[in-house]
């Protein structure tokens, strides 16, 4: 009987310790996001969660809730001597004829993140995957003294041995190959298939290898940036990750429809200069001999000259949202048209409320998403904006032609930006993502284009329609919209 009563104080003892505990590390998680002054609705949330669910929530912070802004990438002494040998020097924008907002954009892009405006860029459009793909492959082939490639998924199919291929080659040659891979990402693929590249020579790495005991501090935390530089001549970044569905739409999808952009010029440059300080970030040296050519690459037909450009970087240890503030700024800039490609429409408060802003002030914003995405629940989290969206006047196109992956932005006539930055929280505020902001009347003219055309392949959201779905539909929407934040 005393053992029995000696074994139940026990077990009571442990269990006010474990509540001790738990209601303790409650408490101060939510004195530090108070401490922190985020926004009032996002700690509002954190502390609800908390509160409810103390245990889980917990869980849930360490994971998805950490704030690491101002964290350094990089050293200050690495970041000049990385600046030194990218292209700078300043150029007014006004003397190219641009308008005022497009001056105001410049600016606010050189203020963020010390992004420099090139001038005189070549830019080739991709919307198809093969002739990207045939376009890298061909370059990558002709490299003679360095390839620095970088891809939030690097798959282990045709396209992605063809790849691996080829860069061993050129590493067995002497060809200098850097290869980063994010390790989420990529994660469905053996680790066999980097392994390779490495024993071959090449330097192949992970971003943010998930590991115990960084699981909690790096989970979150993904490099979605798409890019690589050949020899320093010739630049790629878009939306378009190594995988065979760019090229043949996958099991799911009659096609999957991307953009990505094949940029030459100065603005090159600048796309070392990211890369170089992810690198420097994941623990390689500090890239120093890879030299900037001022050479005249040989372009298509297909190919628009003189181009404006900025490469704008962001992440979560940036001071600013820098490419959630940029569009931002485009979008509150807008006079006639706002048009916006996505996969996904998870929009920040902010923006939201910018778009609307923008269509009942009579400018045009169509958003094209697609039909079915390859994410239910963030295509069932979009469809939960669309409602207040098209009350504001905000055209909506669904794409049934395909997977529709591009993350594209057109502003009036002389401004698109492309890049790998989806309209969703997790872009803008826990991705590292890259966008090329373009000035220029002609290549805007051809998004238009491009964009034109795609709508022809959608069905434009009917708002009586819209509001007519099963009320069921509506719930799971709303449900999965609070989730939006870390989906």
């Amino acid at each position: 009987m005393l053992d029995a009563l000696a074994n139940v104080f026990a077990g009571n003892w442990i269990i006010s310790v474990l509540a001790f505990i738990a209601v303790a590390s409650t408490a101060i998680i939510i004195v530090i996001i108070l401490s922190e002054n985020r926004n009032p609705v996002k700690s509002l949330a954190w502390v609800t969660v908390l509160l409810l669910f103390p245990v889980v929530g917990i869980i849930l912070y360490l994971f998805f809730g950490r704030s690491f802004k101002n964290t350094r990438m990089i050293s200050r002494r690495s970041r000049r001597k990385l600046r030194r040998k990218e292209k700078t020097g300043y150029v007014d924008a006004h003397l190219l004829g641009l308008d005022d907002s497009s001056v105001q954009q410049i600016n606010m892009g050189r203020s963020l993140a010390g992004a420099q405006l090139y001038v005189a860029n070549t830019v080739e459009v991709f919307t198809c995957g093969k002739e990207k793909f045939d376009s890298l492959i061909n370059d990558l082939q002709s490299a003679e003294k360095y390839i620095n490639i970088q891809y939030y998924i690097f798959e282990d199919d045709e396209i992605g041995s063809q790849v691996a291929d080829i860069l061993i080659d050129k590493a067995r040659s002497g060809v200098t190959v850097r290869l980063m891979y994010d390790h989420v990402g990529s994660f469905g693929v053996k680790s066999r298939f980097f392994k390779r590249l490495r024993s071959e020579g090449i330097q192949a790495y992970p971003f943010f290898r998930v590991t115990f005991p960084q699981l909690a501090t790096r989970i979150n935390w993904r490099n979605h940036r798409k890019m690589c530089i050949v020899d320093g001549k010739i630049g790629y970044l878009g939306g378009m990750n190594v995988a065979d569905r760019y090229i043949t739409g996958g099991r799911n999808f009659a096609k999957w429809r991307d953009t990505h952009v094949r940029v030459t010029g100065d603005i090159v440059s600048a796309l070392q200069y990211s890369f170089a300080v992810d690198w420097n970030f994941m623990g390689g040296a500090l890239i120093e001999d890879d030299k900037i050519e001022n050479i005249e690459v040989p372009v298509t037909e297909r190919a628009v000259s003189n181009v404006g450009a900025q490469l704008l970087t962001s992440g979560p240890l940036s001071k600013w949202p820098n490419i959630g503030l940029a569009f931002h700024k485009a979008i509150s800039n807008a006079k006639r048209r706002v048009y916006i490609q996505t996969p996904y429409f998870l929009p920040t408060e902010a923006l939201l409320k910018t778009l609307q802003s923008a269509a009942l002030s009579h400018v045009d914003v169509r958003i094209m998403m697609p039909r079915y995405s390859d994410s239910a629940m963030l295509s069932h989290a979009s469809a939960s904006y669309i409602n207040e969206c098209l009350e504001a006047g905000i055209k909506f196109y669904f794409y049934t032609a395909g997977m529709l992956h591009s993350k594209m932005m057109i502003v009036d006539d002389e401004l698109v930006t492309i890049g790998s930055t989806n309209f969703d929280f997790r872009s803008f505020e826990c991705n590292f993502e890259s966008n090329l902001f373009f000035y220029s009347k002609e290549l805007t003219a051809r998004m238009l284009s491009v964009f034109k055309s795609d709508q022809a392949c959608c069905d434009r959201v009917d708002a009586s329609q819209w509001r007519r779905r099963p009320f069921a539909v509506k719930v799971a929407e709303s449900v999965l919209r609070l989730l939006s934040p870390v989906l």
